[in-house]
């Protein structure tokens, strides 16, 4: 087919941050296919630096505003590791509960806000309210729930107060159980009616193979606090060899980290997640994968979206057990961690190098950081979700684009859009720092 394209969008529209796409097709040919990300290094690696160990979860939850509780569970997982700390089984349970709501927060603005314009075939989420008010309404409130419940647990959703290494500072009355249990099983009729119309919706077709990598277990499980890394390739490692895993490097058009582990590229998220840890999910989020169609392998990646529905159902169900089994046995209140002004509470300090690896919304978030013997930290490495999909949205670009000639420059452009879209890209906290050689000075 002799034909020209050329696809020029700057900045994205309905993704978090900075990104441009680029593709030239000249007669018929692919000449160039790019995710240029355009954020400029946000140096918080750089800013843990001489910080204490005790501290860092208040600085590194500022990474992000969408998974500032992801963060903040990484970087006390990470804090733990370095110091030997074992949180105990209530602790753990808190956390996972506080992950699925950050979870299901961020899935729901997913769905309903950035990725459903494109779908009912409008520009953004405002011209839905008024021609799909009932659902703007429903998803504004099922996110304010899950803000609603953060707030009760560790203080505030974003930059969360209560969770630092060894536990948190507060606890949840019975009182808060009691709220933060309504406040869930009041959200299950607007579960139901977000799956109703995501029966509805008509997801482009696309597939092209890939690796997978998150957590996984060999419990019964749906790993997103703690396990080992696998692929769907067959790897698998403790999380202290991720770097092994991530293998990350430097492109000339992005300011963000490419990664590759088995292949050329490799996936995290909702879809990785699935397609590794399917059979662990609740037993309604695996009635809603089969009600959708969805059974692993699933190699298309506009169906991101849809594994994000499905974990949404898992993380409220399993949210509305935690607390129940809190509700029934009570909370030890003796838990709670009493903090000094040095924040380390009676927790013994020591130097060594500890790695957190939490599941959050966007895929597998890893911190790294090693500490002194003062608990000061020496050095620190993020790598995040969005710069582990990006290698991998450029592959899959690269794939679609020749399968698509035969449509308008429109069309085209319209699913490369909605296909980074479907990665839920945060594109601000994927640029990575950098070590700069300036050769000649």
């Amino acid at each position: 087919m002799s034909k020209n394209i050329k696809v020029n969008v700057e900045y994205l529209t309905r993704v978090e941050g900075h990104g441009n796409i680029v593709v030239n097709v000249k007669n018929g040919k692919l000449e160039e296919c790019r995710l240029d990300i355009v954020e400029s290094p946000r140096f918080f690696e750089g800013m843990l630096r001489g910080r204490s160990i005790f501290e860092a979860q208040h600085i590194t939850s500022r990474i992000c505003g969408i998974c500032a509780c992801g963060h903040t569970l990484a970087s006390v997982q990470a804090g733990e590791d370095a110091l030997g700390v074992l949180p105990s089984e209530q602790t753990i349970k808190l956390r996972k509960f506080l992950l699925h709501m950050e979870n299901m927060d961020s899935h729901l603005l997913h769905i309903y806000l950035l990725v459903a314009p494109d779908l009912l075939g409008v520009k953004s989420f405002v011209p839905l309210i008024e021609t799909h008010n009932t659902v703007v309404r429903r998803a504004l409130r099922m996110k304010k729930v899950c803000n609603d419940v953060c707030d009760i647990l560790v203080g505030r959703h974003v930059h969360p107060i209560s969770c630092i290494v060894g536990g948190f500072t507060k606890l949840p009355r019975e009182k808060d159980l009691d709220r933060m249990l309504n406040f869930l099983t009041g959200l299950r009729p607007d579960m139901e009616a977000t799956l109703e119309l995501a029966k509805t919706l008509k997801f482009p077709q696309f597939n092209r193979e890939t690796e997978y990598v998150g957590l996984v277990n060999d419990n019964g499980e749906y790993p997103m606090l703690s396990g080992d890394l696998g692929s769907t390739d067959g790897l698998k490692m403790s999380k202290k060899d991720y770097r092994k895993l991530t293998n990350e490097f430097v492109v000339s058009h992005s300011s963000a980290k490419h990664t590759k582990a088995s292949r050329d590229s490799y996936a995290v998220g909702a879809l990785a997640r699935f397609n590794l840890n399917h059979g662990k999910l609740h037993p309604k989020a695996k009635e809603v994968a089969k009600v959708l169609g969805m059974k692993p392998t699933v190699t298309n990646p506009y169906l991101n979206t849809v594994a994000q529905l499905i974990e949404c159902v898992h993380s409220l169900e399993d949210s509305i057990e935690i607390l129940q089994e809190f509700k029934g046995k009570g909370l030890d209140y003796s838990q709670e961690i009493v903090v000094g002004l040095n924040e380390r509470g009676t927790i013994p300090v020591k130097a060594g190098i500890g790695i957190g690896a939490v599941e959050v919304p966007r895929g597998i978030l890893f911190h790294e950081y090693e500490i002194d013997k003062q608990g000061k930290i020496v050095n620190a490495n993020c790598v995040i979700p969005t710069g582990q999909n990006c290698n991998n949205i450029e592959q899959d670009m690269k794939a679609l684009v020749p399968q698509i000639l035969e449509k308008s420059q429109e069309e085209i452009t319209l699913l490369m859009e909605m296909l980074v879209r479907a990665y839920d890209p945060c594109i601000s906290c994927s640029a990575h720092f950098l070590n700069v050689k300036f050769v000649g000075r």
